[in-house]
């Protein structure tokens, strides 16, 4: 007869709530500053004196930053507590949202990108670990409560961002993105209260040896589908707002139909795991997501202000392949510890490569002075994401193709620590 779990301290007890209050507004902060970018990226071009190249940087910047600072989230937590790790990348993300809008220099507005993406960037790494630390038996519960907030802080970002800087007037575009530097602050102080976890200190373990998985294929093929998906979302959170606008729509109206797109992934991402576990809805949901992006981009390029909702709401129906991924890395390794180092690389090296999506569509944009290049993108994207996608919903695991991905250490020996630099937590179901 298994004897019943201890009650919980008090002390940990009312920590719980401070957690978890902590972990939803740290979630609503996620995308805030991504998404208050595309609805007035005209304004910031004619703000600093920019260039479209330039603007495609400013868009691609978060991917590249997710890429390179999460690898800094596992040692920084390894060597400090967690809550004063992230109160310490929101107050940094803090500082970066006023040091881009505060000095009317490029430079300057490049530099507090970078500070603001690493709040985002740890977040993405850390919050997963945090709930399955302090929230063992309520994981889904925790997960899904700040995934729904990262989703509502980028709609409210999108669809805000836009009327705020018309309210305000000249240089309207600054109090517009620095204004989320409030929410980052207030999200930075429950973290100074949180009491370190009683099981802090517990021994090192080895870490899995992720760089094993150059050699598998399945690896290859996961990062392609990732990143070409963080293309397609990326592209329309960064530059559909400005293609509406510079078609004749309003930047109120052109941010509001981009916060559609936003809310429409909400239900999506409680739905699209729980069939994309069943090995024989995982082709039909991909060519269902495919022929909506198809359809989105085609409704854009011919008819962009004519039934705009139904092109927008169609893409953010195709981005359901978002969730279908993560729940797709689950599916792909045997054991917990290869799926978290198959989730590591895929998203590491699937950022890397989505970040040249919004850049190039600034940089053709530039050179041929229209969005032909844009659509180029989005139609090569959803092409590769057809080719990968299928690949990857054949029935196979990265632990057959590694054998060596624990070294001379098998998974029963003991829990291996993995070297997280990933964004979002994979999406560990049984299939069916």
């Amino acid at each position: 007869m298994t004897a019943a779990a201890p009650p919980r301290p008090p002390v940990q007890r009312r920590g719980l709530v401070l957690v978890a209050a902590a972990i939803v507004l740290t979630g609503f902060n996620l995308r805030t500053a991504v998404n208050s970018i595309g609805p007035v990226l005209e304004e910031i071009e004619q703000g600093l004196g920019i260039s479209s190249g330039l603007a495609g940087l400013i868009t691609s910047m978060p991917l590249l930053c997710f890429a390179v600072i999460g690898f800094a989230g596992p040692p920084l937590a390894a060597r400090y507590r967690d809550g004063h790790v992230l109160a310490a990348a929101l107050i940094v993300m803090t500082a970066g949202l006023l040091v881009r809008v505060a000095v009317p220099a490029v430079a300057f507005f490049l530099v507090g990108t970078v500070l603001t993406m690493v709040g985002g960037a740890l977040g993405n790494v850390l919050l997963p670990s945090l709930v399955k630390k302090w929230f063992p038996d309520r994981t889904g519960l925790l997960v899904g409560a700040y995934s729904t907030s990262l989703a509502v802080g980028g709609a409210v970002a999108a669809v805000s961002t836009a009327p705020i800087a018309e309210a305000v007037g000249a240089d309207g575009w600054r109090w517009a993105l620095g204004i989320w530097a409030v929410f980052a602050f207030l999200a930075a102080l429950p973290w100074l209260l949180v009491p370190r976890h009683p099981g802090a200190g517990s021994s090192a373990r080895r870490p899995v040896r992720l760089r094993a998985l150059t050699r598998s294929r399945l690896a290859w093929v996961m990062a392609a589908f990732f990143g070409l998906q963080a293309v397609e979302a990326y592209v329309v959170v960064g530059w559909t707002a400005q293609y509406l606008r510079d078609e004749g729509m309003s930047a109120s109206s052109a941010g509001v139909l981009v916060g559609v797109n936003a809310l429409i992934v909400i239900p999506l991402n409680a739905v699209v795991p729980t069939a994309a576990v069943r090995q024989r809805l995982q082709r039909p949901m991909l060519v269902g997501f495919v022929c909506c992006y198809l359809a989105g981009w085609t409704g854009l390029l011919l008819a962009p202000l004519a039934v705009t909702w139904l092109w927008v709401s169609l893409l953010g129906v195709g981005m359901g392949t978002f969730s279908m991924v993560l729940t797709l890395i689950g599916l792909r390794g045997r054991t917990p510890e290869s799926v978290a180092a198959l989730s590591t690389v895929s998203q590491g090296w699937g950022y890397a490569l989505a970040g040249a999506g919004p850049l190039l569509v600034g940089l053709l944009r530039g050179v041929t002075g229209g969005y032909g290049g844009m659509f180029v993108i989005a139609y090569a994207s959803t092409a590769g994401l057809l080719v990968s996608g299928w690949m990857v919903c054949r029935e196979r695991y990265v632990d057959d193709e590694v054998p060596g991905l624990f070294g001379d250490r098998s998974p029963a020996d003991g829990d291996p620590a993995v070297e997280v630099a990933g964004t979002e937590p994979a999406v560990v179901v049984r299939e069916r």
